[in-house]
């Protein structure tokens, strides 16, 4: 069995991140940015961010294209390198990220966050996730 190539996990993992982030920033800089801010101002509260939110929220997107090339990594061996296999670690990083967070939003916080809100960034993610991870893979090598 092979071993993980860390230096190609974290290089893979950062281009998913990159890919990841600039698909996060269209999203909700532009798909749902007016949303965004008609809910901020519903609660009366200000819409732009604190100082240290964006950055945690892109580490913590760039955490997840690490996590991502990871798994694909893991799981090459039992399924062979690929296209397939990355996007099949895409898509578990889907469900355990994008899928989960829209209907921990839509049940938890019915009525506070619309639909909209919840459901589109679940859409969104089902590409996101697995080209993100497509793109890191593609950098991996053992």
């Amino acid at each position: 069995m092979a071993q993980i190539n860390w230096g190609r996990v974290i290089a893979g993992g950062l281009l998913a991140g990159v890919v990841m982030n600039i698909s996060e920033a269209v999203l909700h800089g532009g798909v749902l940015g007016q949303d965004g801010a008609e809910l901020f101002e519903s609660f009366g509260v200000s819409a732009t961010p604190a100082a240290w939110q964006v950055p945690v929220l892109v580490g913590m997107t760039f955490v997840l294209g690490i996590t991502s090339v990871w798994l694909y990594a893991a799981i090459r061996p039992q399924f062979g390198p690929g296209p397939k296999t990355a996007i099949c670690a895409g898509l578990v990083v889907w469900i355990l990220a994008h899928l989960w967070s829209g209907a921990y939003l839509a049940a938890g916080f019915t009525g506070l966050i619309t639909p909209r809100l919840a459901w589109i960034p679940v859409a969104w993610g089902l590409l996101e996730a697995p080209l993100g991870t497509l793109a890191g893979a593609w950098l991996y090598k053992e």
